[in-house]
C-alpha cells in the first residue's frame, strides 16, 4: 500500500473542469453516488487508501496518494461513460505542492466557474464525508481538508470575495430578475430538490419574493420535506408531465444520468424558460430547438454580467495570502510527521542507553546513576530535536547529537541537583 505519510510528492490531483472542456462533455465524467461508492471499493483493490472525488457541475477531480496520477485516471474513468484516452487529452494533471495548492484554491472559490463560489464548500464536505466512510480517509488527507476548510472560512469571514452573484443558484435569480417581468404571475416547477436545488428555490424566494412554486423529486418524500420547511406546493414524481405543461419557469436540478426533460416533454406548450442545473445535462439538448423554449445551461449562466465581480477581484490577493499561511502550517505539520519514525527510533535508543550496563558503570563512576526523572531527560532531548528538525538546520547525524546531549544534559541536571 502506498505510504501517505512521508511523500508529499506521492499526492495527485487529475481532473476537468469548465476551463478546457463544455457541460457536454464534463456530464462523460460526472461521478454520481453509487459510481463514488465503486471508484473507492477499487481504490483498495489497487493498494489507494487515501483519495476522494469531488464531482460538480463545473468539475470532476479525483484526490489522492498513489503512485502516479494515471493509476487514479484510471480508477475514475472506469466507473464514468467517458473514456480514459480522452480524459487523458483534456485532463489536467498536478502533483505534490501544486496539488495541494489547487485544492486551497477550489475550496476558497478562486477557481470556480463563478468567481468567489461558496457552494464548493458544501461539495468538498460531503465528498470527503463519503470517502471518510468507506475508509479511504487517512490522516494526511483528512488533515489537508480541515485546513482547506478553515482557509476557506477564514476568507470567506475576512474578505469580500463572496459578495454578490457567486453561485449558480443566485445566478438564476439574477438572470429571472433582469430577464422575466412579472414574476409573481408565473408558474415556476422546481424538479429536483438536493442542495442546489434547495439553495436555487431559497434564493427565488429570498430575492424575487415569490412562492409560487412547485416541487417535485424522484424521491417524494424530499419534495415533501422542503415544501413543508419554506411552505410551498409538492407534486409526486408521476406527476412531472403536467406540471411541465403548466409551468412558464421550469429549473432542473436533479442528477439523472439521462435527461428527465425530453423535447416532447416541452413541445406543443406555452413559452417556457428552462433552467439546467445538472451534469450531465438533465433537460434533452434538442429541447433548445423548440420556438416555445429558451433553455440555459450551467456554462451559460457563468456568462451572466456580474455587477460585483471587479469588487470581487480586488480580494483575491487577501485570499491567496490567507491560503499560503493555511498551507505552509500544513506543510509544516507534514514535515513535523516525517520525522516522527526518525525522533521514536533516536528516543527507543536512548532508552536502551539508559538501562545498558556500560552507561550504568559510566553513570554510576560520574556521580550520574541516581538522578530521578531520565524519562523526562530523554523526552527533553526528543522535543529539543525536533524542534532541529523542523527548522531543516540540522545537518550531522541526529542519533549522535542526541546521545551526546542526553549526556550534557544529565550532567547539567545532576549539578543542579546538588
Amino acid at each position: 500500500m502506498y505510504n501517505t505519510y512521508n511523500n508529499l510528492s506521492g499526492f495527485f490531483i487529475a481532473g476537468i473542469n469548465y476551463k478546457k472542456t463544455e457541460s457536454v462533455l464534463r456530464g462523460l465524467y460526472a461521478v454520481d453516488e453509487m459510481q463514488y461508492v465503486q471508484i473507492l471499493s477499487l481504490a483498495k483493490q489497487n493498494g489507494i487508501a487515501d483519495l476522494f472525488v469531488l464531482s460538480t457541475c463545473n468539475r470532476t477531480e479525483i484526490y489522492g496518494f498513489a503512485e502516479n496520477a494515471n493509476q487514479l485516471g484510471k480508477i475514475l474513468c472506469s466507473q464514468t461513460s467517458g473514456d480514459l484516452n480522452t480524459f487523458n487529452k483534456i485532463a489536467y494533471i498536478k502533483q505534490g505542492a501544486e496539488a495541494i495548492e489547487h485544492l486551497f484554491n477550489v475550496g476558497a472559490g478562486l477557481d470556480s466557474q463563478i468567481l468567489g463560489d461558496y457552494e464548493i464548500v458544501g461539495q468538498i464536505k460531503k465528498a470527503v464525508k463519503l470517502s471518510k466512510q468507506h475508509h479511504c480517509m487517512g490522516g494526511n488527507l483528512e488533515r489537508l481538508v480541515n485546513s482547506v476548510l478553515q482557509a476557506s472560512k477564514e476568507i470567506k469571514t475576512v474578505t469580500a470575495l463572496s459578495c454578490g452573484t457567486v453561485s449558480v443558484s443566485f445566478a438564476v435569480v439574477q438572470y429571472i430578475r433582469e430577464q422575466v417581468s412579472g414574476i409573481s404571475n408565473k408558474n415556476i416547477l422546481l424538479v429536483g430538490t438536493g442542495k442546489i436545488g434547495k439553495s436555487t428555490c431559497k434564493n427565488i424566494i429570498d430575492y424575487l419574493g415569490t412562492k409560487k412554486m412547485v416541487l417535485i423529486n424522484r424521491t417524494d418524500e424530499k419534495a415533501v420535506e422542503l415544501a413543508n420547511e419554506l411552505d410551498l406546493q409538492y407534486a409526486p414524481f408521476n406527476e412531472l408531465d403536467e406540471n411541465i405543461k403548466k409551468a412558464d419557469i421550469i429549473l432542473v436540478a436533479t442528477n439523472a444520468a439521462t435527461p428527465v426533460i425530453t423535447r416532447n416533454k416541452l413541445a406543443n406548450s406555452s413559452n417556457k424558460l428552462v433552467f439546467d442545473l445538472s451534469i450531465p445535462h438533465n433537460v434533452a439538448s434538442d429541447a433548445k430547438d423548440l420556438l416555445n423554449v429558451t433553455l440555459i445551461n450551467i456554462d451559460e449562466l457563468s456568462c451572466i454580467k456580474d455587477k460585483n465581480l471587479e469588487n470581487r477581484k480586488t480580494e483575491i490577493p487577501k485570499a491567496i495570502a490567507i491560503i499560503s499561511k493555511h498551507m505552509n502550517e500544513y506543510l509544516d505539520w507534514c514535515r513535523m510527521r516525517q520525522n516522527i519514525p526518525t525522533l521514536t527510533v533516536i528516543k527507543s535508543k536512548l532508552e536502551q542507553i539508559y538501562h545498558c550496563h556500560l552507561y550504568s558503570a559510566y553513570a554510576t563512576a560520574n556521580n550520574l546513576h541516581p538522578i530521578n526523572g531520565n524519562k523526562e531527560t530523554i523526552q527533553k532531548v526528543i522535543n529539543g530535536l525536533a524542534v532541529k528538525m523542523k527548522r531543516g538546520n540540522q545537518q550531522g547525524c541526529f542519533y549522535i547529537e542526541a546521545i551526546n546531549e542526553y549526556m550534557a544534559t544529565s550532567v547539567n541536571l545532576y549539578a543542579e541537583i546538588n
